[in-house]
């Protein structure tokens, strides 16, 4: 559930929003659904990865790659897809952090339930 709500958010943020909005769609929606910290990290990482992957190629397909091949070429990398997986790599990572972050947050406000 947590997946696919940082997932569908994230999508769409991107489109409108600047790029750290994703940070703060996966810290909301952790503390809103999360439940342990290893599932919520795994969550907004998986989350925001494939959302910057579908993002990046709907934006770089139709100019037939020109400009991630540029940005390969500029950081000496063999083809414009390592681009696409740093770029994946590092939004994952973003995610992931602030999903963890996020249920952190929520336990540290709870009640201890003995």
């Amino acid at each position: 559930m947590l997946f696919l709500i940082i997932l569908i958010l994230s999508f769409i943020a991107g489109f409108i929003l600047p790029w750290w909005m994703v940070a703060v769609v996966a810290f909301l929606a952790a503390i809103i659904v999360g439940k342990t910290s290893g599932k919520s990290f795994l969550s907004g990482f998986a989350g925001v990865a494939i959302a910057w992957v579908i993002l990046a190629l709907i934006k770089s397909i139709p100019n037939e790659n020109i400009l991630a091949g540029r940005v390969a070429a500029l950081f000496q990398l063999p083809d414009w897809i390592y681009i696409l997986l740093i770029t994946s790599i590092l939004g994952g990572l973003v995610g992931g952090m602030a999903a963890w972050s996020g249920v952190l947050f929520r336990k540290a406000f709870q009640k201890n339930k003995r």
